[in-house]
């Protein structure tokens, strides 16, 4: 039939049913991405459509025919569970939880401190600020880790009502989907998002009219950023968007790519991020009559930039620099999750001083008002060329964390020379570990176990885990074998869709059919590809490893995915060696990889692997969450002793691959690899296979039963965001008030600090000696009391100034204080110094003195890097 154009066209648009109008409002709010009775409505209307869609409520709605919608509508059981579940999400949203139950002691402990409250409970008490987050494959704008630990952040913090706005971009393409060439190169594609088809809605003023804010860029333009919001439950997420008409085309992409572009486009992003998202936070709590959250939480330096924005807030209210810089600090909270400096973000410096306004005149300077030699010297670093995003987070932060205890230990060593005279375990940088959402990565016959093994179905409040025996080893093994069985039938499917991508034929892939076994060991790997996490481990020895898959008795089966960076050409390389060995004929059942992996392909390689193997270089993993979710789900993890394993009870709760400390990292690799067999085949693999005589594995479902119990309550992300709250958002509120309570505050604390710094030199040491040993030979019995005194004179500074301390500890072979121990001297009235010292054991007791600056609004010495030693 020949072509035939139309005459003219009408637009057709959807009209929902009334009796199914509240679908449209639960699909709007992210919560029903964990929440199976939302999720089951949606894919009831479509079911073939759910799965094509991303799981996209929104979609479904948008493009369900209007046959189907009455359908439904005249169903009176389904519209009872749509009345069912608006109710429940409006009691979700309005009742009172953690947050609320704890919030009126607060209210009472921060008027005794510093007067009435003026934090509601509604009111935001931090703005939360991330390059990705990682809620649902609906809303694309995450690529791994980084993200869907923000996202868990969000989902538990609307679980436990702490107030938090979340900040982060809404890309245009969002990540690259995977494929694989014929060869196995990845290959990226990018697809673009429409807002409209998003679970977002547009943030709009008084007027009905969406909210936008500006950026000024260099060569005087301005950046016109619109402000969209996805609710997480009930968390506000605000996303930055410049693909709008008022901005031209190069200014339209700077949200184009997560993670894509050259060095001057990330400068450009984390602009709009930092900056942009200060001022979008304020309009969105003006607009919503909220307070302003005092407390800004980076995650990651990306955000780094937020901190000149609040600086220039604070000086254009008459304040100096260093006063409003003392106020943003107090305020501040700065994650790191990179124990390697390679993993930083540095810009060349005069990238940055080009985009910071130099050369600008005055009033089209992005930081008006800011000292440009001030603002730089924040991100400065051993090369002067460099301007360091890390760095310029500590230094405009007063709380900062890893994201792990041993990460916690990595990063105050990393950044020991930012605190001069310090020792590491006083750098003030600690640790919260992270934690993974539970409701998003158990499976639904999984979670069932969970609710039975806590005696309770509120999974926001899951410590501790009593009744480990509510759930048999029949039942148990039954469900195990279910998400295997699963694992197996995507497994497949991916695997045939990947060859057909691949350019092979239907004849050639009738072998997927049969790719894996739903009864055989399966062990998982997935995350991002770099270096250090070192996906090819497996294949140091490919001949025993070809032993340890095809095992007649005691067989094993791989299943991998993960994805490198675009511009990653060392963890392409790796990842195609991967594909080739997977391609070989002889092993290709027992060994896949999965492209694309995301969110979606996660929760079925968390749930469905048996064991789940992580073999990073210790310490270079920071923490790792893929592996907590696989614990909940029943997996056992076979790992290197780092991130979030390392402070884990590990004996008969999974298995540890020994780590191996030399500098040669071939023989390294090497010697971990061979330990990493050993426990596949004279562990794993028979703990696996030894059966009763009612053919259940007895010995390996109590190692599951003991992982799930005892490890899962303490890899929550409720348990995590709790930490937050109480050790740094709570806390850094307080401080940001005391600090904020007047001007005169801040700058009396900087006048403070400056009489320190400069009085600090005139500080005097003498006539040290233990009072109580004043023989030749300096010698006093164990089981007294060591009398140490020291004169001190401290000159204009006062004994309120500063802190005098011993430190006492063994004396080592070198003649280094070893196992040293910080102990407090009081001033006798005449300024001697005296403390007085336990002597539990003989041997040579060391000792030496030291001064540190002491005040209410420090909250670590460390911070001004000063430090007096005898």
């Amino acid at each position: 039939m020949d072509r035939v154009k139309p005459t003219n066209t009408v637009n057709v648009v959807q009209s929902i049913p009334t009796e199914l109008t509240p679908l449209w409002r639960i699909a709007m709010n992210l919560r029903w991405s964990w929440r199976r009775e939302a999720r089951e409505l949606f894919s009831e209307i479509a079911p073939e459509q759910w799965s094509a869609f991303d799981e996209n409520p929104r979609r479904i709605l948008m493009n369900a025919p209007a046959a189907r919608l009455q359908e439904l509508a005249a169903d009176n059981e389904y519209v009872a569970r749509v009345r069912a579940e608006e109710a429940n999400l409006n009691e979700y949203l309005q009742g009172s939880c953690w947050y609320q139950h704890t919030h009126a002691e607060h209210q009472i402990e921060d008027q005794a401190t510093v007067g009435e409250s003026d934090l509601g409970s509604n009111d935001p008490i931090a703005a939360y600020f991330s390059m990705e987050f990682g809620i649902h494959p609906s809303l694309p704008i995450y690529s791994g880790g980084l993200g869907v630990l923000s996202g868990d952040h969000m989902k538990s913090a609307s679980d436990l009502g702490v107030p938090l706005i979340g900040v982060g971009l809404l890309y245009s393409y969002g990540y690259f989907t995977q494929s694989l060439s014929g060869d196995g190169w990845q290959e990226e594609h990018y697809e673009y998002h429409d807002p409209a088809l998003l679970p977002v809605e547009p943030v709009l003023d008084e007027k009905g009219q969406q909210i936008k804010v500006t950026v000024a860029f260099p060569e005087g333009r301005d950046i016109v950023i619109a402000l969209w919001e996805a609710a997480v439950g009930r968390i506000p997420l605000l996303l930055l968007d410049t693909n709008i008409e008022e901005n031209s085309a190069d200014m339209r992409e700077v949200t184009d790519r997560l993670y894509g572009g050259d060095s001057e486009h990330r400068v450009k992003q984390e602009l709009v991020l930092g900056v942009g998202g200060v001022r979008a936070v304020n309009a969105f709590c003006d607009a919503r009559g909220l307070a302003r959250p005092r407390v800004a939480h980076l995650n990651e330096g990306h955000a780094g930039f937020l901190g000149l924005e609040r600086i220039r807030e604070r000086m254009a209210e008459g304040l100096s620099f260093d006063a409003a810089l003392a106020q943003v600090r107090a305020a501040n909270i700065f994650t790191t999750h990179t124990p390697v400096p390679a993993g930083i973000d540095r810009f060349d410096m005069s990238l940055v001083r080009r985009y910071l306004g130099e050369g600008q005149p005055e009033d089209k300077q992005l930081f008006r008002g800011v000292p440009l030699d001030r603002a730089l010297a924040l991100g400065a670093e051993a090369d002067p060329q460099r301007f360091n995003m890390a760095h310029m987070g500590l230094r405009l932060s007063q709380n900062a964390n890893g994201v792990a205890k041993l990460h916690g230990v990595v990063s105050r060593e990393m950044f020991q020379g930012l605190y001069p005279g310090y020792e590491p375990d006083e750098v003030p940088i600690g640790s919260v570990t992270n934690g993974v959402h539970l409701p998003t990565w158990t499976k639904p016959e999984m979670r069932d176990v969970i609710e039975r093994f806590a005696g309770h179905g509120d999974l926001a409040e899951l410590d501790e885990w009593t009744h480990a025996d509510a759930v048999s080893n029949e039942e148990l093994w039954q469900i195990r074998n279910k998400l295997r069985a699963d694992l197996v039938q995507v497994a497949r499917e991916s695997v045939k869709k990947s060859g057909l991508n691949r350019g092979q034929h239907e004849a050639q892939l009738a072998w997927t059919k049969r790719v894996l076994d739903p009864n055989v060991l399966t062990v998982g790997f997935a995350r991002r590809v770099s270096t250090y996490k070192r996906l090819t481990l497996m294949l140091k020895n490919p001949e025993r490893l070809r032993s340890i898959l095809l095992n007649p008795e005691r067989p094993v089966q791989f299943v991998i995915a993960g994805k490198a960076h675009p511009h990653d050409m060392g963890g392409k390389k790796l990842m195609q060696e991967i594909v080739r060995f997977a391609d070989e004929a002889g092993v290709r059942d027992r060994f896949i990889f999965l492209p694309d992996y995301d969110i979606g392909l996660a929760s079925y390689l968390i749930s469905g692997s048996d064991i789940w193997l992580n073999n990073p270089v210790r310490p270079q993993e920071a923490s790792g969450t893929s592996g907590m979710k696989a614990v909940m789900n029943g997996c056992l993890t076979l790992s290197i002793s780092d991130g979030w394993w390392d402070e884990m009870p590990q004996e008969d709760y999974g298995w540890t691959i020994p780590t191996v400390e030399t500098e040669d990292q071939a023989f390294r690799d090497y010697l971990e690899a061979e330990a990493l067999y050993d426990l596949l085949e004279q562990q794993i693999a028979p703990m696996f296979y030894d059966r009763d005589q009612d053919g259940l594995p007895t010995k390996w479902l109590d190692m599951v039963r003991r992982s799930m119990v005892t490890l899962s309550p303490m890899v929550t992300c409720t348990r995590m965001v709790r930490d937050y709250t109480e050790q740094y958002y709570r806390p850094a509120n307080h401080a940001a008030r005391l600090m904020m309570r007047d001007n005169d505050a801040a700058q009396q604390f900087v006048n403070w600090c400056n009489r320190v710094q400069q009085g600090w030199q005139n500080i005097g040491l003498s006539d040290v000696r233990v009072e109580n040993a004043l023989d030749a030979h300096r010698v006093i019995t164990s089981g007294e009391r060591a009398r140490i005194s020291v004169d001190v004179d401290l000159g204009v500074l006062t004994d309120g100034d500063v802190l005098v301390q011993a430190v006492v500890g063994d004396v080592d072979g070198h003649g280094d204080l070893a196992n040293k121990t910080i102990l407090p001297m009081t001033d006798n009235g005449e300024g001697r110094y005296v403390v007085e010292v336990d002597l539990a054991r003989p041997g040579a007791l060391g000792y030496t003195i030291r001064v540190i600056p002491r005040h209410q609004l420090l909250a670590s010495p460390a911070e001004l890097g000063l430090i007096k030693y005898l």
